[in-house]
């Protein structure tokens, strides 16, 4: 198989450098500014590689964004606030949020939106979704860059953290050694452990003693972003951030890398720039970042439970009632979301907020 342009590059970087991090690899994948998987590839949506809630029902986004207005509400209804979105795909969620919250008395008069995409493609696809929202929408690059207004925010991430960047460490010889990417003897990639590279920075979870082989993620994205993005954002005014990903509510030893391309999984390796990567998110880890940077979290919960307490079931049957030609593929679709095997309990949501914010909806301490 023909190497793509992002393998040539990485390769060739490997061979001067020598092997390099996960995580080194992984940005890469994603983020290089050539051929990074999210520069320039509309991964969303029956069509791409993945689909994600937002695209399987309706019901989705418009829960969010009823659960936004509540928010609004508990934060003493302001008169101006940011709603921002975190990789937000094709403006779905967005656009099913802002329809839904009509029935908000002065909600959307409020309301400032920005969403933040580092893919062009995405962007334009965001705008023409969003062409008759309604209330002012600003796209943005990078969320470190985003001018946002000071004030009150509501910021909502769907599957955006399972995309950052994770170190991987693995245990050999009774010690942790760093997991790099490397040329394999037959010209593709492979893992390979380094001891050389010095004490891995873990704090390996409590509980099972590690066993030779076994495999610890850590992502140090997780406090920067609490610090650089949700701290800064909740000394400017309240803040309430929801994050609903795929991953695990307590830390734990495995390898969850993956790739994917086509709706199926692929090896890591699989042409990179042309595959989506990403883990499962440590949430246990990242609630306990946004703690040090001084915000309150609430929850894990899993998605059958947050979204089973927002009224999934009543909304769903209300608009099957509404639209009996469509019944069939809204329940389903709403069902898919609350599969106790499947979506239901894979999926996580976690709240975060400034501390003059009240305990979240849908979601416990």
């Amino acid at each position: 198989m023909t190497d793509t342009p992002l393998a040539t590059k990485l390769k060739a970087r490997i061979a001067r450098d020598g092997p390099i991090g996960v995580a080194d690899y992984m940005e890469a994948c994603l983020g290089d500014p050539e051929h990074g998987y999210y520069r320039r590839r509309p991964a969303i949506g029956v069509a791409g590689d993945f689909v994600t809630a937002p695209e399987i029902s309706q019901v989705f986004g418009e829960l969010i964004g009823l659960w936004c207005a509540v928010v609004w509400q508990q934060m003493g209804s302001p008169p101006r606030v940011n709603l921002v979105e975190l990789g937000p795909g094709r403006g779905t969620l967005m656009r099913d949020a802002l329809r839904a919250t009509r029935v908000v008395p002065g909600f959307r008069n409020a309301l400032s939106v920005h969403l933040v995409d580092s893919n062009a493609t995405l962007r334009e696809t965001q705008a023409t979704t969003l062409t008759d929202a309604g209330v002012p929408v600003t796209f943005h690059e990078d969320a470190q860059d985003a001018r946002l207004p000071d004030g009150p925010t509501l910021l909502v991430a769907n599957e955006f953290l399972d995309a950052l960047p994770i170190t991987q460490v693995v245990f050999v010889g009774g010690q942790w050694c760093m997991r790099h990417v490397t040329i394999a003897d037959d010209g593709g990639f492979a893992f390979v452990a380094d001891a050389a590279s010095g004490p891995a920075p873990v704090a390996a979870p409590s509980g099972p003693t590690p066993q030779e082989g076994d495999v610890l993620e850590v992502c140090a994205h997780h406090a920067r972003l609490a610090e650089t993005l949700l701290a800064p954002r909740a000394a400017r005014g309240p803040l309430a951030a929801l994050f609903i990903d795929y991953g695990h509510a307590a830390t734990a030893f495995g390898d969850t890398l993956q790739g994917v391309a086509g709706q199926a999984h692929v090896s890591p390796f699989h042409a990179p720039g042309e595959t989506d990567l990403s883990a499962q998110v440590d949430f246990e880890h990242f609630a306990a970042a946004c703690r040090g940077a001084g915000l309150l979290t609430d929850g894990p919960s899993p998605q059958a439970e947050f979204l089973g307490r927002l009224g999934l079931i009543e909304r769903a049957s209300r608009l099957m009632a509404a639209n009996p030609a469509r019944a069939a593929e809204i329940e389903a679709g709403a069902l898919r979301l609350i599969q106790p095997s499947g979506m239901g309990s894979r999926f996580l949501a976690l709240g975060v907020h400034s501390r003059e914010v009240p305990a979240l909806p849908g979601l416990g301490r």
